[in-house]
């Protein structure tokens, strides 16, 4: 029963309306679920609303979900925007626009194969020649282009608004690779958790069951031969707009995540270059437009596609959804003609008309368009034309009359459609509903009764008043959509597997993928030793300039010169004595400077590269972590305005997040290749910089008041102090902290532990097929931990005449060199991206050895 105040709540939003709205139906009445959504709004109120809405931006940043914008300042790295209003559409409206899409997507199905086949509907004058010949979507090396099963478009997505006369109205298709239903599914999860009390008194329809049909789809295209069948998830990339919902569908349908040079074609099948070596791709879900597929044949300078992927797919050795070639049905075009398409190939009316749309190929349509053209929209036909939609009634005098000059010249490339006012929807913009023009976009599955509509869908609404501006890229929000009635919708049968699920299947990790984790392993440690090492030389400087003298100042003088060698900041306090005498100066661009390489702020940055590579091998627990330290990151950017206790309160808690971040990891990750590689690189990384500060402190002798200090500092960063102190008490000896840093294995951070469990990593990974027992990183690991534990500790502590350790210095560089070398072999072993491509070498279809 609604209260008097939120009587009040829905007279003031309808006061508001200036065009037929969500919340109306034809005769103005609230709709019965409208009207529940607003009571509970009501009781939940305005202020716990917008605190909601805080929570779902805090959410989304935390869960990593971003839609990078191309040319903003925030582009690769923008949250994905929600709004906390849902859309509502009642279950038995839906079933009507249901069927409405269905008919769509098998007419859309029917007209693929046409134009890529016997071409009847140009032949019989139902389409002009032009929409298909002059498109840039049609693409002729595509004419013998199928997939196995009756249906070619097995992915569809439909754009739709409701109309002044109350009905869905299509406004666009989108055929070659739809994206939005990641972020449909994102949307509804965070709304589940954070505003569940908004579906009091109705049932919200699943989504699952959509993406179960997909998984379906997947596995009726895969050969049913094969136990467990390779699918991959291809994407453009990092850089792409929608690179989040690439790597949160294929973590989510567990398929592989690849890029197009993770991917080659050897004797007519599509291989993956994983490090187990190549593995036979099956099933190839593509995210990449049909130009881009095949540099081969298609657009020649693709970085992104396959070479030789379309001889692949003839062959029948691969199967891609949806074929290239599809983007064909994407031309605006097409709408005005969907009515005639439809009478031809089904005999029955449109379900759900379009938008009013015309052709200016037509001599009477364009006269119509040139005499009414204030009050239509103009667009090109061919969707990938770079020309913005024109409002006539917008334009001026002489700007109608340059552009009817312009369609005049070149009618077959223009459309107009009718500038109609389409719905609208509540929208929560700064704290108040507002009405705000929306589109849903609905997705749809070919299955083996036709095509599976998921119940919702991606809902984008205008940030801009009055004006119809949803895209995501001009600062649209989006919605969650909800399918809802008074009663429970019947259980779903999730998939059936092909195989037991007892059946152990290998996951192939692709070399990009390898690499990257490698890298993340690396760069994570790599930060984590600067921070370390930094913040103690700053406690020891503190302390000095607070409390010491200048007896101290030798001390300090050699920590500073080992910060500069842990980081590979050269030259940096090595460059005289200027920088010495005021340290602070270097030790804030050591933080901050980005673009400085070895410094914190560059080696984070790369960090975050790596990570965001490789999202889909992330639970979402360590996202949250990894957002943190993203925060952390855009901090110590701006460290030069920050004094130093806030500084070292940034990088403490920078180090804690990556540490907890390794935890994590080491707590929950499989141990898989994929662990396996990370480990290795942090391994590789701590032995390292271990090194360097070894060398640094202790390659020249000192007086014994100026050891002490290094023998504690670095005892410190080995996390041995407590430990060294339990066993020599207040005695500071190099010898001591030597032998516990070098050979006592029982502790993590000593070279002797380290160097034993990178050889058992190296071990666990794949081996090369050479009849040998070692892989040369493991013989390289295994030679420096034998020259480790066969040192003699008091030999090293030993100084020369000019009081230099050489044997000390002369043994840790042969290990760094050893170790190094491990690296150096790892990424010609598993990392290489740029295998020889045998494209143009005579291929037997009849094998499937490589």
């Amino acid at each position: 029963m609604l209260t008097e105040a939120s009587v009040n709540l829905l007279q003031s939003y309808q006061a508001g309306l200036t065009s037929y709205d969500e919340v109306l139906d034809t005769h103005g009445k609230l709709k019965p679920h409208w009207q529940a959504l607003f009571a509970t709004l009501e009781k939940l109120g305005i202020k716990e609303l917008k605190n909601r809405n805080q929570e779902i931006i805090s959410k989304l940043r935390e869960n990593g979900v971003t839609y990078n914008v191309y040319g903003s300042p925030d582009g690769m790295n923008r949250p994905w925007q929600l709004d906390p209003i849902p859309f509502l559409i009642e279950q038995k409206e839906w079933n009507g626009i249901a069927k409405g899409l269905q008919q769509r997507a098998v007419l859309m199905d029917l007209v693929l194969k046409d134009l890529y086949g016997p071409r009847n509907l140009v032949r019989d004058a139902v389409v002009p020649a032009e929409l298909v010949f002059e498109n840039t979507g049609f693409f002729r090396s595509c004419i013998d282009i199928k997939v196995a099963g009756p249906r070619q478009l097995t992915l569809f997505a439909a754009d739709m608004a409701r109309g002044p006369d109350g009905q869905m109205w299509v406004l666009d298709n989108r055929t070659q690779a739809p994206s939005g239903s990641g972020y449909t599914l994102e949307n509804r999860i965070v709304m589940s958790k954070l505003l569940p009390e908004l579906a009091d008194g109705m049932y919200v329809s699943k989504l699952s069951p959509f993406f179960n049909s997909i998984q379906n789809t997947v596995l009726r295209l895969s050969d049913k031969s094969r136990d467990a069948p390779n699918i991959v998830y291809l994407t453009p990339g990092p850089g792409n707009e929608a690179y989040f919902e690439h790597a949160y569908l294929a973590s989510y349908l567990g398929y592989t995540l690849a890029q197009g040079d993770d991917l080659l074609v050897r004797n007519g099948n599509v291989w993956l270059k994983s490090i187990d070596g190549l593995q036979k791709v099956d099933v190839i879900v593509r995210r990449i437009d049909d130009d881009w597929c095949d540099p081969l044949e298609l657009r020649e300078d693709s970085r992104l596609g396959v070479p030789g992927l379309l001889e692949a797919i003839r062959l029948g050795n691969v199967q891609v959804m949806n074929p290239p070639g599809s983007g064909v049905l994407e031309n605006h075009a097409f709408l005005a003609f969907m009515e005639n398409i439809c009478q031809y190939f089904l005999s029955e009316k449109l379900i759900m008309p379009n938008v009013a749309t015309w052709w200016c190929g037509h001599q009477k349509e364009l006269a119509y368009v040139l005499d009414n053209i204030d009050e239509l929209i103009i667009k090109k036909a061919n969707r990938k034309s770079k020309f913005r939609s024109i409002y006539g009634r917008t334009l001026s005098n002489a700007e109608k009359a340059e552009l009817k000059s312009m369609i005049t010249q070149r009618p077959h490339e223009f459309i107009a459609q009718q500038e109609v006012s389409l719905s609208t929807t509540p929208s929560l913009i700064n704290g108040v509903l507002e009405p705000r023009y929306a589109a849903l976009r609905s997705f749809m599955v070919a299955d083996e009764n036709g095509y599976h509509v998921m119940q919702g869908g991606l809902t984008r609404s205008s940030a801009v008043k009055d004006r119809f501006v949803i895209s995501n890229q001009q600062g649209g929000f989006s919605k969650d959509t909800w399918i809802v009635s008074d009663i429970t919708e019947e259980p779903q049968d999730r998939i059936v597997l092909n195989t037991p699920v007892a059946v152990n299947k290998h996951i192939s990790l692709p070399s990009r993928s390898a690499e990257n984790l490698f890298w993340v392993g690396r760069y994570c440690e790599r930060t984590m030793a600067v921070i370390k090492f930094m913040n103690i030389t700053i406690n020891v400087l503190n302390l000095d300039r607070n409390f010491g003298g200048s007896a101290k100042q030798e001390h300090i003088k050699v920590l500073l010169q080992s910060l500069t060698h842990v980081s590979s900041t050269y030259p940096g306090f090595l460059d005289g004595d200027e920088k010495l005498n005021d340290p602070y100066k270097e030790i804030i661009a050591l933080i901050s400077d980005h673009g400085r390489p070895g410094s914190i702020a560059s080696n984070i940055g790369s960090f975050l590269n790596a990570v965001g590579a490789v999202r889909n091998q992330w639970e979402l627990e360590i996202w949250r972590i990894v957002d943190l330290i993203d925060n952390g990151y855009q901090e110590i950017r701006n460290a030069s305005h920050m004094n130093s206790t806030n500084i070292q309160r940034t990088l403490d808690g920078l180090f804690n997040n990556m540490f907890t971040f390794l935890g994590v990891i080491a707590e929950s990750m499989p141990r898989d290749n994929s662990y396996l590689l990370l480990e290795t690189g942090k391994l590789i990384e701590r032995i390292l910089s271990g090194i360097n500060v070894i060398q640094s402190n202790f390659g020249v002798g000192r007086p014994a008041a100026v050891e002490n200090e290094l023998i504690e500092a670095t005892l410190i960063n080995h996390h041995m102090l407590v430990n060294y102190r339990q066993i020599y008490k207040s005695h500071l000896s190099v010898e001591a902290m030597l032998d516990m840093i070098l050979l006592e294995t029982r502790l993590p951070y000593s070279l002797a532990y380290m160097l034993d469990e990178l050889g058992k990593n190296l071990a666990a990974l794949p081996a090369t097929i050479n009849g040998e027992r070692l892989s040369e990183a493991e013989k390289l690991a295994l030679k420096a931990s034998t020259l480790i534990k066969l040192s003699n500790i008091q030999d090293l502590t030993k100084c020369n005449a000019n009081d230099e350790r050489a044997e000390l210095f002369s043994l840790l560089a042969e290990v760094a060199r050893l170790v190094s070398s491990v690296s150096t072999y790892l990424t010609n072993q598993y990392f290489s991206h740029t295998l020889i491509h045998p494209s143009f070498e005579p291929m037997d279809y009849d094998t499937d050895e490589v």
